[in-house]
């Protein structure tokens, strides 16, 4: 992989609506960037993008070194989005084994795959319960392990920790970690200040515009901020947090 594995400039607009305005970033091997913004602000509509789900209207998103979408580049990336695509009649395992197949791994591998993952999100004593006996919080979860079956050289969340616990949420902020020092990137939507502070740089999102990218402590720095809620508020952003 590049150390570049993702590069955009990219517009998106549904009819006369624009959604983002010509977003250019670079998103580099091994960090966790977070993508800061209020609802309605774009970032969905964004990581979509990466993940070949949508098209742009104008300019490129080269992932891996391919224009998206690209099916093959597609089976690299592991995707939660902020709706759960869960099976509900089927048990947890039965997810699992379904969208392990689709991803790719071999029948071989997919049993230690799915232990492996349910564990890291604190999960593997509900393998055999049916999906739709899960809690709010639990589903989330699920939608993780799910995107991190398939070992993905790119992980996309989209809110991923909105409903979970917070010790909890410290775990998962520790798999994410770990997973970046092996050079995965992770790209991770987000409002809520504290986890925004955890990231390896912050994208600051607003009305489709990107209105900054930084460190966390760059961003504090040249808005004179002791928060990155102050600095996303100084750039021109809206706090979205309760």
């Amino acid at each position: 992989m590049k150390n570049f594995p993702v590069q955009t400039r990219v517009t998106k607009r549904y009819g006369h609506t624009t959604i983002l305005d010509n977003i250019k970033m670079t998103l580099n091997k091994g960090e966790i960037f977070g993508l800061l913004g209020p609802s309605g602000s774009g970032k969905t509509t964004f990581v979509k993008l990466l993940c070949g789900i949508e098209e742009a209207t104008e300019g490129e998103v080269i992932v891996l070194e391919k224009q998206m979408p690209d099916l093959n580049v597609m089976k690299r990336i592991g995707y939660m989005a902020q709706a759960d695509a869960l099976y509900g009649e089927l048990t947890a395992y039965e997810n699992l084994e379904f969208f392990a197949t689709l991803s790719g791994v071999s029948r071989r591998e997919q049993k230690a795959r799915i232990l492996s993952a349910m564990k890291l999100v604190d999960l593997e004593k509900e393998l055999q319960k049916r999906v739709e006996d899960f809690s709010g919080g639990m589903k989330r979860r699920l939608s993780l392990a799910i995107a991190l079956l398939h070992n993905p050289d790119i992980l996309i969340l989209d809110e991923p920790t909105v409903g979970i616990d917070p010790s909890l949420r410290q775990k998962i902020w520790e798999t994410f970690e770990d997973l970046r020092s092996k050079g995965v990137l992770i790209l991770v939507t987000t409002h809520v200040m504290d986890e925004a502070e955890r990231c390896s740089r912050l994208g600051m999102i607003k009305g489709g515009h990107l209105i900054a990218v930084g460190t966390p402590d760059e961003l504090k720095k040249q808005t004179d901020s002791q928060t990155i809620e102050q600095a996303f508020l100084s750039y021109g952003g809206q706090s979205n947090e309760n």
